[in-house]
């Protein structure tokens, strides 16, 4: 099982080992990402391996909107501390029981994940492309 630590990240704070941050407020909630946002949560592993597995599971709950459900406030929704720690707790704790499917998974999400940003990239370039074709029109 992954061992980890959650706490309410504190800008300009380095942690030592590896971490992933959890975005906690807007309607994206739940959001892992490996850089720190201004209002999250970091999660800390001693080792990447965890990190790694932890986060794939973080990124689909947060795609599946489970997080949601736990929004607290009217004007800018929140999540909790307290709800984070002990729903994301037992979610790790089903995913390992069921880990050789979950590594699958895994696997699936990552080629996705490299599918879509190839995705966005040649979609950039037919945008670049179309606007030198219709520059070069215009300027004669």
């Amino acid at each position: 099982m992954p061992n980890f630590i959650i706490k309410t990240h504190q800008k300009d704070t380095t942690y030592k080992g590896y971490q992933i941050f959890i975005l906690n407020k807007g309607m994206n909630s739940g959001k892992p990402q490996k850089e720190p946002f201004t209002n999250s949560f970091v999660i800390m592993f001693p080792d990447e391996k965890d990190a790694e597995t932890v986060y794939w599971l973080a990124y689909s709950l947060w795609k599946s909107n489970f997080w949601h459900q736990f929004l607290i406030g009217s004007v800018i929704p929140f999540l909790r501390i307290n709800d984070f720690k002990k729903d994301f707790d037992s979610k790790v704790n089903e995913m390992m029981q069921e880990h050789e499917l979950y590594q699958k998974q895994i696997l699936a999400l990552r080629l996705l994940e490299q599918k879509e940003d190839q995705l966005h990239k040649n979609i950039r370039l037919i945008n670049e492309m179309r606007k030198a074709i219709l520059f070069s029109y215009n300027k004669k």
